[in-house]
């Protein structure tokens, strides 16, 4: 499992696996299947995949600690600009066909529309964590302080999931379910850091 791991090649294959959503939307667009309403069809599958990332950005740590796989860390960066990429497209495609670049329009839109309201704020969480996400920036900022500032993942990954609610307003099964997936990755965290805190080694208690 550790050379598969470690090979260069598993992560040019999840980098070509990562591209499929965009291909398919390229290939949709030349065979002339993006629905009846293209844009809104790119917006919201490429808002799915953004926030399917992130999901999947959250999941890495369960899995090494559970698999007791370390090397799986390797691939968190890779998924994470994956998500931010997908929410980069879905971002410039509101902007290009719904406000055609008009600030007046996205500002009234931001303050008027809850979904983009906390949509627009899980962007800007997402836009510190990809400039910060090179191993010089680990060490520009300190390990301790880049993994403080990285826990706006928790956030990002939450706006998404409340975008995506009061978006569909009718049928909320799919955002309900990366809820719930959110909610079990979460707990998992809480677990996680309480088993930690626990293994804290105590103060020898001072006899009376």
């Amino acid at each position: 499992m550790k050379k598969i791991l470690f090979s260069p090649w598993t992560k040019r294959t999840l980098f070509a696996l990562c591209l499929i959503p965009l291909l398919l939307l390229v290939w949709r667009g030349f065979t002339g299947r993006l629905s009846a309403n293209p844009v809104e069809f790119i917006e919201h599958r490429t808002g799915d995949w953004a926030l399917r990332f992130l999901l999947i950005t959250l999941t890495v740590t369960p899995l090494r600690k559970i698999f007791e796989q370390p090397l799986l860390t390797r691939f968190r960066r890779m998924l994470g600009l994956f998500a931010f990429f997908y929410v980069c497209v879905h971002l410039l495609m509101y902007l290009t066909f719904d406000q055609m670049f008009s600030p007046s329009g996205i500002y009234a839109d931001v303050l008027k529309r809850p979904y983009i309201t906390v949509g627009t704020a899980g962007f800007l969480m997402l836009v510190p964590l990809a400039i910060t996400s090179t191993a010089a920036m680990v060490r520009t900022l300190g390990p301790k302080r880049w993994q403080l500032l990285h826990r706006l993942v928790y956030f990002c990954a939450l706006a998404g999931v409340i975008h995506y609610y009061w978006l569909v307003k009718s049928d909320v099964r799919e955002p309900l379910m990366y809820g719930g997936i959110l909610t079990l990755l979460m707990l998992f965290r809480v677990r996680m850091w309480l088993q930690k805190g626990a293994k804290k080694p105590q103060p020898a208690s001072v006899a009376v």
